[in-house]
């Protein structure tokens, strides 16, 4: 991963300073509009694929962390070991991996990935993943509406229960203060009597 994907690499180099709207990973460096266009069409470059950097920002850190060239020699990758299972420099096959058979060019191995088999069920996979995680999501924002719901319900119940009770309470009041009053006059009569 580059240290400034938002700076245009080439226009830093001229000791210009202009913002990214692409990253090219076979380069390993952003490019302004002006620059993408000189990109596209110079001949060593016009195969390389460029992505939006609003996308290359969504990229997972992991994906970000791999890198098109060599650490030890700085040169770019050109073929793969299946014997230490890592990309190698041309550098790299003649020092340590000169005895390996099993040497394969990398453009080979990412020639046809999309097309193939597994890369179909990776995709595949991940589109039920997504159908899936939005089934919870709606699940999820579901039950917390039936949740909701249950509560306003229970509270509106329980209102009308305590309604209910303060009306049969105030009619209970009100007929013993009638007999209240019924009794104290009959008592206030007899008493005069």
């Amino acid at each position: 991963m580059a240290s400034n994907w938002t700076v245009c690499g080439v226009c830093e180099y001229r000791n210009i300073n202009k913002t990214s709207v692409v990253w090219c990973s076979e380069c390993d460096e952003g490019l302004c509009g002006e620059c993408r266009e000189h990109h596209g069409a110079s001949k060593s470059t016009r195969n390389h694929d460029t992505i939006s950097i609003t996308e290359y920002q969504k990229l997972p850190s992991n994906v970000l962390a791999i890198t098109q060239t060599c650490q030890k020699h700085k040169e770019q990758y050109q073929t793969f070991c299946k014997k230490h299972d890592c990309p190698c420099c041309r550098r790299c096959v003649i020092e340590t991996h000169n005895e390996c058979k099993d040497l394969t060019a990398i453009d080979d191995i990412v020639q046809n990935v999309k097309s193939s088999n597994a890369f179909l069920e990776v995709e595949q996979r991940l589109v039920q993943m997504l159908k899936n995680v939005r089934i919870l999501r709606n699940d999820r924002t579901d039950n917390l509406k039936c949740l909701q719901d249950e509560r306003v319900k229970i509270e509106r119940d329980i209102n009308q229960t305590r309604k209910t009770i303060n009306d049969h309470l105030d009619k209970v009041q009100e007929t013993i203060i009638k007999e209240l009053y019924a009794n104290e006059e009959n008592e206030s009569k007899k008493i005069n009597q």
